[in-house]
């Protein structure tokens, strides 16, 4: 079966979803961006707005690029408008029941070959597509944030993914000038199955009085060649999102290495996230 794409719908106006739908609309998509908040759907248009004035004051892209972006770009509260989208992407929060309650629900409003990709960092592909009529045309399609900026898209089969699923995302991608790496249906999949056991080290590290939290960033910044600590990460991708991947991992693979950080746990349950809530390791303005 050959998809032709056009249209992609982006479930979850956050930091995630908005920045999918600026780089699928600077591609040459349209593009509806869904939130069940009109408040949040205001936010994210201006913040894509801004974000692509600085690309245009970086002379990065031209005005004419910009304008037609925007043109491209609608956002709805009724996920009823993806009817006619040819892709739906999920970036919604990290929780399988809530993303097997929106994948069953978005399978009777996309058309029967629309293709239905998830932006999930650490849930299995397989679960998802199990949860719809069509899983040979469901799809792991994990962006880095801040997505306009990082190049890597890892792409996750489940096991009835079909190789022109595989394909037509590859070059949605590749059109979105990302590169794309291929992992396994595993907890984590490729990155975060490295990355957040080294961020949750660094939480036990500054929960044992190991190091202060300046110090361990400090040392694997300047240490290993790090661009950021693991602590300033983790309140860069939000300490909650952290805490979900590490009790995937733990509960699926069963290592007692996975275990997430007592401290970890402390923060989050004190509503301390990160960036988005104004303190985490730091503080925010």
């Amino acid at each position: 079966m050959e998809f032709s794409i056009s249209c992609i719908g982006v479930i979850g106006a956050g930091q995630m979803g908005l920045g999918i739908a600026q780089v699928a609309a600077m591609s040459g998509y349209s593009v509806i961006l869904m939130d069940r908040e009109a408040s949040q759907l205001t936010r994210a248009t201006e913040s894509i707005k801004q974000s692509l004035g600085k690309l245009v004051t970086k002379e990065r892209i031209a005005p004419e690029l910009r304008d037609a972006s925007l043109e491209r770009l609608t956002t709805t509260t009724d996920l009823g408008d993806f009817s006619d989208c040819d892709l739906a992407i999920e970036a919604i929060v990290e929780n399988l029941k809530i993303k097997v309650d929106l994948f069953t629900t978005l399978d009777g409003i996309l058309p029967k070959n629309a293709i239905l990709a998830t932006n999930t960092s650490s849930i299995s592909i397989t679960r998802l597509a199990a949860a719809t009529t069509r899983p040979d045309r469901v799809i792991g399609m994990h962006f880095m944030n801040p997505v306009p900026i990082m190049k890597l898209v890892e792409l996750i089969d489940g096991l009835a993914t079909s190789e022109e699923t595989t394909r037509a995302i590859e070059e949605v991608a590749e059109k979105m000038g990302k590169t794309t790496v291929s992992a396994s249906d595993s907890p984590g999949f490729l990155v975060n199955r490295i990355l957040m056991p080294m961020i949750n080290e660094a939480v036990f590290a500054l929960h044992e009085g190991v190091g202060s939290v300046e110090d361990i960033d400090n040392a694997m910044k300047l240490g290993t060649n790090q661009p950021m600590g693991p602590l300033t990460l983790a309140d860069f991708i939000g300490l909650d999102t952290c805490l979900s991947i590490m009790e995937v991992l733990h509960e699926n693979i069963g290592d007692s290495k996975y275990r997430p950080s007592p401290l970890l746990r402390n923060y989050v349950a004190a509503g301390w996230l990160g960036r988005k809530s104004g303190r985490g390791f730091y503080t925010y303005d």
